[in-house]
């Protein structure tokens, strides 16, 4: 088990990390080892790499610094997120991090499995719906904006606009609903990574009174079945605590965690 996940971890570092994660960016810089994405549209900017390769100490803080005074005077950003994972080095990256001003948030749990195992047949509750939204469908601007609402509502936050979805259909993105009598009621968006065997599945989410009823897991197997029909071989996904025992249960391995170190204007 062990050699999978190593296997598993050397393969997102690989695929999942650097460029391919800032597609969409308005704007991509490259500064050293990492790259620096600014989104438009309330995404704000974002730290991405594969590896800091030997930078410590007072090399790091000077990084830090970089990364800081490009966003602060170069860009209107109000906000960039620099990405750590469990198993970046150096090991005191974060304290680097928190001396420039980033804060923590809530960490993750970076998992990683066959989207085969998470395909699997469930009786939902009688009047539930599990289906994908069409690309130019009429009503789509309608529908995506309920699901962002719903989403919103249960987050707390927003997750993008209306024209940010529209913009990620464009590229092969998907967004799954799960309806119940035409209410949205749990959804979430599978994101193929073109070039490579993985495809992610982020934004899960079930209002509180549906929850416990096989939804979010019927939502995770419809985008896996959706996956495995692009061609895709590996589902991953940032959970948080609530979905990690339903991801470990269909058979994904816990890699490495993920926490954002938010510094905000």
């Amino acid at each position: 088990m062990d050699d999978l996940r190593d296997e598993m971890l050397r393969a997102y570092d690989r695929d999942l990390r650097g460029d391919a994660e800032v597609v969409g960016a308005v704007k991509v810089t490259p500064l050293g080892p990492v790259v620096l994405a600014e989104f438009d549209d309330g995404g704000g900017g974002f730290v991405s790499y594969r590896s800091l390769g030997d930078l410590d100490g007072e090399a790091l803080d000077e990084l830090v610094a970089e990364v800081v005074a490009f966003f602060r005077d170069r860009t209107a950003m109000e906000r960039f997120e620099w990405k750590t994972r469990g198993h970046d080095l150096p090991a005191d990256l974060v304290d680097h991090l928190v001396a420039a001003g980033l804060e923590a948030e809530e960490e993750e749990t970076v998992m990683i499995g066959e989207a085969a195992s998470l395909v699997v047949d469930l009786d939902l509750p009688d009047g539930v719906v599990v289906r994908r939204l069409e690309a130019g469908a009429s009503d789509v601007e309608i529908e995506l904006a309920a699901l962002l609402e719903m989403q919103a509502g249960v987050f707390g936050e927003s997750w993008g606009s209306v024209r940010s979805g529209l913009e990620g259909m464009a590229r092969g993105d998907e967004y799954w609903v799960v309806e119940h009598e035409g209410r949205i009621v749990s959804g979430g968006r599978l994101v193929g990574v073109e070039g490579t065997e993985f495809a992610g599945v982020w934004g899960g989410s079930t209002v509180p009174e549906w929850r416990g009823r096989g939804l979010y897991r019927a939502l995770v197997s419809a985008r896996a079945r959706s996956a495995l029909g692009r061609g895709f071989r590996y589902i991953q996904s940032d959970c948080t605590p609530m979905s990690r025992p339903i991801l470990e249960r269909s058979g994904l391995l816990a890699v490495t965690t993920t926490t954002p170190y938010i510094w905000t204007r």
